[in-house]
C-alpha cells in the first residue's frame, strides 16, 4: 500500500513537472460598483480579494488560469429622507472562479482576459441612520451568481512574486427581480506562484 501511494506521488509529481502548472496564492484590493439604468448616485466601495489560483502552460508564450477567490464588493450611496442625507453601503461577498488566458512576454510581463462566474456568499446593506448604526441581510434581494469578463495585466518575476490589475465588466443584473444594476469594477493584486515554471 505505502509503495502504491509513492508511485502515484511521483506520478502526479512527473506530470506536474512536465505539464509545467504551478499553483499560488493571490490577495489584494477591489474597487467596485454599480453600473446600469438603476445605479444613479451609487459610489465606488473599496473591499478585498484573496485565494488560490493554478497556472497552467500550454505553450511557451501561452497559458491558461483558473482561480477560486473570496471576493468582497458593492457600492456606496447616498439618499435623503425625511430631510436628511443618509449614506449606506452594500457588501456582498462572492466565491469568484475567473478562467482566462494569458499571453505571457519574456520579459515577465503578461496580459490576461477570459470569463469570471461569481457565486454569491453573503450580502448585507448598513449605515447609519437617524444616528444609529443599522445593518439589514439583503442576500435574498440578490441572484446567487453575477457573470462577468475579465481583462487584466501585470509582471511577474522569476522568483513567483507578482503584481496584476484586473477590470471585471460586470454582465449580469444582480438584484434578483427587475432591478438594472450590474456589479463590476477593478482589482490590484499581489501573487505568489511555485511550482515547475517561475
Amino acid at each position: 500500500m505505502k509503495k502504491t501511494f509513492v508511485l502515484l506521488f511521483l506520478s502526479f509529481t512527473a506530470f506536474t513537472i512536465q505539464a509545467q502548472v504551478n499553483f499560488g496564492v493571490k490577495a489584494g484590493v477591489n474597487y467596485t460598483n454599480f453600473s446600469g439604468s438603476d445605479a444613479d448616485g451609487s459610489k465606488y466601495l473599496i473591499g478585498y480579494a484573496g485565494g488560490g489560483l493554478i497556472n497552467y502552460k500550454l505553450a511557451d508564450a501561452v497559458s491558461v488560469q483558473g482561480e477560486v477567490l473570496y471576493s468582497l464588493e458593492g457600492a456606496r450611496t447616498t439618499y435623503a429622507e425625511e430631510g436628511m442625507s443618509i449614506k449606506m453601503k452594500l457588501q456582498a461577498g462572492y466565491i469568484n472562479i475567473p478562467v482566462l488566458a494569458q499571453y505571457n512576454h519574456t520579459s515577465g510581463f503578461y496580459a490576461e482576459t477570459g470569463p469570471q462566474l461569481g457565486i454569491l456568499a453573503n450580502a448585507k446593506m448598513s449605515g447609519k441612520y437617524q444616528g444609529t448604526e443599522v445593518s439589514e441581510d439583503v442576500k435574498d434581494d440578490f441572484k446567487s451568481t453575477n457573470f462577468s469578463w475579465a481583462f487584466g495585466a501585470g509582471y511577474k518575476l522569476s522568483n513567483g512574486l507578482g503584481i496584476g490589475a484586473r477590470y471585471n465588466l460586470g454582465l449580469t443584473n444582480v438584484p434578483d427581480g427587475d432591478g438594472k444594476l450590474k456589479l463590476g469594477g477593478f482589482h490590484l493584486g499581489l501573487f505568489y506562484t511555485f511550482g515547475s515554471n517561475n
